[in-house]
């Protein structure tokens, strides 16, 4: 990770400098809020570390600068500025305040917390494609070399499903849990006859079959045989 420590007094930037290098990461320091200005603007950072009283440019000052440009890099006061209304302030414009003295350890794993909170989560993946067979969970619609294939909702989802787990056997367990939400064996072929019908419309007419029968124990979805 790579943070920006904007504080003045030399002592504190030091050993908060180093104890975030002693966990791998870099950190830049200025002096002063217009250095600090200067280069929040010009770098990329994965945190602000910033003092409230610098010289120049005050801590706050500074921040609502950089949220006015669209500068949203999440950021942490460290300050002697302790009172509730300070606080309060501090936080309408960062996303944590942390009050001097204070301990590194607290302070590092607050920041972790602004990193992660600061993430994109994981988008779900809406696309899968294997040999020519594409699905788009949005459109719904599947295709194989640009040939659109309708499929009934059922067979969709067993279709999904399949290639979600692109390669691995999948059971008729797995299949009646997920694709049909069964918790038991209805005793019925419902799981063979949708397969053999997504197998027509998926493998028929082309070179490569996709759906694979496993004896004993499944299906898999593999363009290899």
């Amino acid at each position: 990770m790579r943070y920006l420590l904007v504080e003045d007094d030399r002592e504190t930037a030091d050993y908060v400098s180093r104890g975030f290098r002693e966990h791998g990461d870099v950190v830049d320091h200025a002096a002063n809020g217009q250095d600090g200005l200067m280069m929040a603007t010009d770098a990329n950072y994965d945190a602000l570390i910033i003092d409230r009283m610098l010289p120049g440019i005050d801590g706050l000052k500074l921040l609502n600068m950089l949220r006015a440009g669209g500068n949203q890099t999440p950021a942490i006061f460290l300050t002697a500025i302790g009172g509730i209304e300070d606080r309060v302030e501090g936080l309408q414009v960062a996303e944590d305040y942390l009050v001097k003295p204070f301990a590194f350890a607290e302070l590092h794993a607050r920041v972790g917390v602004l990193v992660r909170s600061a993430a994109p989560s994981d988008a779900p993946q809406t696309t899968y494609a294997l040999a020519g067979l594409c699905l788009d969970r949005l459109k719904r619609t599947v295709e194989r070399d640009g040939e659109v294939i309708s499929l009934q909702p059922v067979e969709f989802r067993l279709l999904e499903y399949l290639m979600r787990h692109e390669g691995r056997v999948v059971t008729r367990t797995m299949l009646l849990e997920n694709v049909w939400d069964f918790n038991f064996d209805p005793r019925t072929n419902i799981v063979e006859t949708h397969i053999s019908r997504l197998r027509s419309k998926i493998d028929k007419g082309f070179d490569r079959p996709l759906i694979h029968t496993v004896r004993g124990a499944g299906y898999r979805l593999s363009d290899d045989g």
